[in-house]
């Protein structure tokens, strides 16, 4: 069964190819990912899946299923790019390698019973498309999630902190700001002050936390006291408890030039928080065995792999889940940037999507084929994290 899933990869390659470089010659932000849904569900279709489109009351998610029964695994796709990046996270082979696998262990399925499912899910970057679907139901039914990420490393497991986003607005008053600056209030101030209270904060946190921001709204003209301000930040932690901690401190940086500026602060904190990734050692292990069959190495966890966040963390909250990467650019290539962007349709970036696809369509096979490991995988999810 395993050759015959890895064979069928191998054929589908340039379809899955060509599916990766449209998606990614044709980038979409997040809930706006009406060509690569479409594209991918057709594709699907085309494949023997059901499917279900616009689930969780959001346009572009989607599920396809194939088969019946139990045990239910699902590989999840991600499908929207950045915002003046375009692909630079790669998200154009996560979403063809999870088709591939998941067409591939069709036989699996057939012959030994239980469902494979492609659950599309929107907008991971910025917005957290799965915290919505984890919130309306999407993942309750499934015994196993699965996705692979194009990284610089082979691993099995993934580092990923606990994110929450910020966006926040100062209120001042207009004046001349030759003629009359007593008579402003200067909003751009106030959010020059808090990133400088953020920068003096940064100093006293603890490892690996991190917050970050952009100014979206500095004023209108250098002539006029800027009456409004805005910025959006990103507080990460290693896990939730220190990342409610940290709000608090943060928080307190804008209330701070608030005061100072006698602006009128406004703040908004996003909808959904980013959860810690919990990664399963059972379903890892059985990924690293696959990797080998199929001739890479990858790692339990590379220590010099950087961290960020992932809306698949929220998964792995609720049903036994792994989040391994594939290499598709050497090491000194940063992810979310141009060289990334690019690694992402280059022939080792195809590559790298077929191995992924070959990794996820064997681990399929194994969870299959071998319902103790699935039993092992969620006892492991069951003891205290």
């Amino acid at each position: 069964m395993k050759s015959l899933a890895e064979e069928r990869v191998e054929g589908q390659r340039q379809e899955l190819a060509a599916l990766s470089l449209k998606i990614h010659a044709h980038p979409e932000p997040g809930f706006h990912e009406e060509k690569a849904a479409a594209w991918l569900t057709e594709y699907l279709e085309a494949n023997g899946f059901s499917v279900e489109r616009g689930i969780c009351r959001l346009a572009t998610a989607f599920r396809a299923s194939y088969g019946s029964g139990r045990p239910a695994i699902a590989i999840l796709a991600e499908y929207d790019a950045l915002p003046g990046l375009g692909h630079a996270c790669g998200h154009n082979l996560i979403a063809a390698s999870a088709v591939g696998a998941a067409i591939s262990a069709k036989p699996a399925a057939d012959r030994l019973g239980g469902s494979i499912m492609v659950i599309g899910t929107p907008a991971e970057e910025l917005y957290g498309g799965k915290i919505i679907m984890a919130q309306r139901g999407a993942f309750s039914g499934i015994d196993i999630a699965m996705m692979v990420h194009p990284s610089t490393h082979d691993t099995a497991t993934t580092k990923a902190l606990a994110c929450i986003s910020l966006d926040v607005e100062f209120f001042g008053r207009e004046a001349h700001a030759a003629a009359h600056p007593e008579d402003g209030i200067n909003a751009l101030e106030a959010v020059i002050q808090s990133f400088s209270a953020i920068n003096s904060l940064r100093q006293h946190i603890k490892e690996r936390a991190r917050i970050h921001g952009i100014i979206t709204d500095g004023g209108q003209a250098v002539n006029v006291v800027p009456a409004h301000s805005a910025a959006s930040f990103l507080v990460r932690a290693r896990d939730d408890a220190y990342l409610d901690e940290l709000k608090k401190k943060v928080l307190n940086c804008f209330k701070g030039a608030a005061t100072a500026t006698g602006c009128r602060l406004k703040y908004r904190w996003g909808r959904g928080q980013y959860a810690p990734m919990r990664n399963n050692l059972t379903l890892a292990r059985l990924f690293i065995e696959n990797m080998k069959l199929i001739g890479r190495s990858a790692e339990m966890e590379n220590p010099d792999q950087s961290f960020g966040s992932t809306d698949m963390g929220n998964v792995s909250q609720l049903v036994p889940s792994i989040h391994p990467s594939v290499a598709v650019a050497p090491f000194d290539v940063s992810i979310h940037s141009p060289r990334f962007a690019a690694a992402a349709a280059s022939e080792a970036g195809i590559q790298g999507m077929i191995d992924a696809a070959k990794a996820l369509a064997l681990t399929a096979v194994d969870l299959l084929a071998s319902p103790e490991s699935v039993t092992h995988a969620k006892k492991e999810f069951a003891q205290p994290s």
